[in-house]
C-alpha cells in the first residue's frame, strides 16, 4: 500500500461527513442523533468523527457507506484508509476466495487461443506434478 494521503485526514474526513449529513437532510437540530440511530452507529462515534477526532474502524465505514448510500470504497478513500491509487490498483485485480482453476489463469493472463490456454494448462499440471502431495491444489 502505498503512503497515506495527507490529503484525506480525520479534519477532512470530518468536512466531508458534516456535508453529507447535509446533503442528506440531518443537518437540523437534532439530526446528528436522527442519523446515529437511522445507521445504527452510537451518537458518540458520530459526534467523534463529526470533530475529527480519528478514524472509524471497518464496521463504521461500512455503516456509513449503507447510510448514506456511498460506496464503501470512496468512503476508504475518504476517511484515508485507502489512496486512490491503491484502490484504483484493487479495481483491475479481481479478488478471488478459492484457487482458480488454469483454465481461469490463462485467461486472467490474456492467453485466450485454445492452444495457449492448453499449454498453459500442461505447464501448471507437470509444475504441480512436482510439488509434495500436501502442497498439491485442485483446479
Amino acid at each position: 500500500m502505498t503512503s497515506r494521503d495527507d490529503s484525506h485526514t480525520p479534519a477532512t474526513f470530518a468536512h466531508w461527513l458534516k456535508e453529507q449529513l447535509r446533503l442528506h437532510r440531518y443537518a437540523d437540530r437534532g439530526g446528528q442523533t436522527r442519523f446515529a440511530a437511522d445507521s445504527g452507529i452510537s451518537p458518540a462515534t458520530v459526534s467523534r468523527l463529526l470533530r475529527g477526532d480519528g478514524l472509524p474502524d471497518l464496521r463504521t465505514l461500512n455503516a456509513l457507506s449503507e447510510a448514506l448510500q456511498v460506496p464503501l470504497s470512496e468512503i476508504l478513500v475518504r476517511a484515508g484508509v485507502l489512496s486512490p491509487e491503491d484502490l484504483a490498483r484493487t479495481a483491475t485485480r479481481p479478488i478471488h476466495p478459492e484457487s482458480i482453476t488454469p483454465t481461469q489463469a490463462a485467461r486472467e493472463l490474456g492467453i485466450t487461443s485454445p492452444e495457449g490456454v492448453k499449454a498453459f494448462e500442461r505447464m501448471v499440471n507437470g509444475l504441480r506434478a512436482t510439488e509434495p502431495d500436501d502442497k498439491r491444489a485442485s483446479g
